[in-house]
């Protein structure tokens, strides 16, 4: 039985991604009881200013507009939630060396041309740097910077690096590999880490208690 789940406030990018991260908005997410943490729109917002994308006053703008309007939060919540998971199943493909489906690839593309139409180059200092340009109000404004860096991730080197946590009750979670040998097997190794330890301790030690019981009947 999986463990309980922190909120989504407490939840860490794990990932090295911000993609990543917003896929793993799910807990046991390869389970056959996955973990929903977008409950609400109220929890994409909380997530949004954990993971870097708002900051103070950007959360409490969203705040008070999903409460004026509460339809467009909704959806801005079913959309988030369309691509998250969009992401997470292309990611999983691209992990396992798998085709991507083509559904997943057009809510990507999707998404992405929308981002892109609130994407700026602006002065910055002595040169220019990209900046999102949507009006403050956009419901949806933490899903551009994600979708850019999903794409970013697909389209560079480090997509080889992907890597999904391999713990036998189903965690899912993806992260990006920078061990030296490529080597990385867990989310956390503090977490579905150990437990894969103490899981391969209990087994040796029933492997070693049941080799005894056979010796010992063996002298009777």
């Amino acid at each position: 039985m999986a463990p309980s789940a922190p909120s989504v406030s407490d939840l860490k990018l794990l990932g090295g991604e911000l993609c990543l991260g917003f896929a793993n908005t799910v807990h046991w997410h390869a389970s056959d009881a996955p973990v929903e943490r977008l409950v609400d729109y109220e929890s994409l917002v909380s997530w949004s200013r954990a993971a870097g994308i708002l900051d103070g006053a950007g959360e409490r703008r969203l705040r008070r507009e999903a409460a004026r309007n509460p339809a467009a939060a909704q959806k801005a919540l079913r959309d988030a939630i369309i691509i998250r998971e969009a992401l997470y199943r292309i990611f999983v493909s691209v992990v396992h060396g798998q085709p991507i489906d083509a559904s997943h690839m057009d809510v990507l593309g999707n998404s992405l041309a929308q981002a892109h139409e609130h994407l700026r180059v602006v002065p910055a200092g002595n040169g220019l740097e990209w900046q999102w340009a949507g009006k403050p109000q956009d419901l949806e404004q933490m899903l551009w910077p994600v979708v850019r860096s999903a794409a970013d991730l697909l389209t560079s080197d480090r997509r080889s690096s992907l890597g999904q946590c391999a713990d036998d009750r189903g965690c899912g979670w993806l992260f990006l590999d920078t061990s030296r040998n490529h080597s990385r097997r867990w989310c956390a190794m503090e977490d579905c880490g150990n437990h894969s330890k103490a899981r391969r301790y209990y087994q040796r030690s029933r492997r070693y208690e049941a080799v005894g019981r056979q010796e010992v009947r063996g002298t009777d």
